[in-house]
């Protein structure tokens, strides 16, 4: 069974942006895109303070959508004072997504660090689960996480290491949520991690409108496509598709309590 249409499984998109302009349908349209494709709960993630407010309001509007509060690495320079009112808003299940990226540096380098740990803080202070964007900054990740104390629920979203650092998130209790990145030709570092990672500590995610799964490639991705990428990694790892949509639905509740039912 291939065709995310056919699947009468239950699935969640932990991450996506349905806010952005080049989402299909709008946010209305792709939302109901994911449910006629069995996705039952999206949260819709922050990553400004426009973004952050768009999310919550988003989420406001429909019963299977949740949001978060975050400020990206790319935007660490507006400061964090930016987000911090929407922590308290309804619906809001989460913190990021923050992290660090030495790949664009968009913002300074200490900056970014400093951003990333008080967010960590705010998770923690709030008991709230914590988002990590991590690009080209793996060891730097982990010594901020390591300092400022890793929260109890930790998602690296957009997992796009390989099992060495597969292994250290896990090592951390945290989460690995697996995007389209995984069925890019070239990715074969991340099928590794995917191979490897333990049942309980797997997630799934679109990004979209960003990174559409194979054979999307080069369109706009939507959360209609989260079974996508489910079924391409039951495959790859040789399960049944029911099972991973069952196991990780299961794992995001634990890891996002707030979109419990």
């Amino acid at each position: 069974m291939t065709s995310q249409t056919m699947q009468p499984f239950e699935w969640v998109d932990t991450h996506c942006h349905v806010y952005e302009e080049s989402i299909p349908g709008g946010a209305d349209g792709a939302l109901q895109a994911a449910r006629d494709a069995g996705v039952t709960t999206m949260i819709v993630i922050g990553t400004d303070a426009t973004t952050t407010q768009q999310a919550i309001a988003i989420a406001a509007l429909h019963n299977d959508v949740f949001a978060t509060v975050g400020l990206h690495p790319h935007d660490a320079k507006l400061g964090l004072d930016t987000v911090l009112p929407f922590v308290d808003a309804p619906k809001v299940v989460g913190i990021g997504e923050c992290g660090l990226d030495f790949y664009y540096d968009h913002s300074d380098r200490d900056v970014q660090r400093d951003v990333f740990a008080a967010q960590i803080e705010l998770a923690n202070k709030h008991n709230l689960p914590l988002v990590i964007h991590t690009r080209e900054a793996w060891t730097d990740t982990f010594d901020v996480l390591d300092s400022v104390g890793v929260p109890e629920r930790t998602i690296f979203h957009c997992f796009t290491g390989g099992e060495n650092e597969a292994r250290e998130c896990v090592k951390r209790g945290a989460y690995l949520s697996f995007s389209g990145i995984v069925t890019f030709k070239t990715a074969d570092d991340v099928r590794e991690a995917a191979l490897w990672c333990p049942p309980e500590n797997m997630l799934l995610e679109t990004d979209a409108p960003f990174l559409a799964p194979v054979p999307h490639r080069g369109r706009p991705n939507q959360p209609s496509l989260v079974p996508t990428v489910g079924t391409f990694i039951a495959d790859l790892r040789g399960e049944p598709v029911a099972q991973l949509a069952q196991t990780t639905t299961r794992n995001a509740r634990l890891a996002f309590p707030g979109i419990a039912p």
